[in-house]
């Protein structure tokens, strides 16, 4: 895995949400929980995956540092509330994957959240243009916590080598259209290498 890992943080008034580029001895530790999390049967569902084994889950974390990727774990005070990445990054551009692990804790913003905080990363950090995102077309959440971020739907071939399946939904955001929409936001998020 990387050598320069960053955090992010957004202190909110009633919580203080945090993403972690993990050591590899972090991703063991919560290997269990984020298993348990893709597994779901919901979340499978609206992500398209296969099972995976808390060993899947720290291979991912470290292909995606092999490959590149930036992958983050998600805290909320403290606590493991998913995951999120950016990943096939290049030409200044990346596709966004982000996961809210427990159920009820999804459809209440958390997610809108962890995103604006990873867009920030992504446009100020890796000076990125565009993020992609490929969506399962019955995941309808996600679709809606995309749009409220400003993406609309794009068909461009450029999007559509995001897409994992034909059926997928494709969208992008622009990184000064995200600036411009969410500029009170991105004041509120630090930025700092771990």
């Amino acid at each position: 895995m990387s050598t320069r890992r960053f955090r992010i943080e957004w202190k909110g008034t009633s919580d203080v949400l945090t993403a972690i580029e993990p050591t590899l001895g972090e991703v063991r530790a919560h290997a269990r929980a984020l298993a348990a999390a893709y597994n779901d049967e919901h979340n499978r569902a609206m992500m398209g995956h296969d099972p995976m084994t808390e060993d899947d889950v720290i291979e991912y974390f470290a292909d995606m540092a092999r490959d590149g990727g930036r992958a983050f774990l998600l805290l909320r005070d403290g606590a493991l509330a998913g995951d999120g990445d950016l990943r096939r990054i290049a030409d200044g551009a990346a596709e966004l994957a982000i996961m809210i692990a427990a159920r009820d804790t999804q459809g209440r913003g958390l997610g809108t959240r962890f995103a604006t905080m990873l867009h920030a990363f992504a446009f100020r950090v890796l000076d990125l243009r565009r993020i992609y995102v490929g969506i399962v077309p019955a995941n309808l959440a996600s679709r809606r916590l995309f749009e409220k971020l400003g993406y609309r739907v794009d068909d461009s071939p450029a999007a559509r080598a995001y897409a994992d399946e034909e059926t997928d939904v494709t969208m992008s955001v622009e990184r000064s259209a995200f600036e411009a929409a969410h500029a009170a936001a991105l004041d509120q998020i630090a930025i700092a290498e771990r």
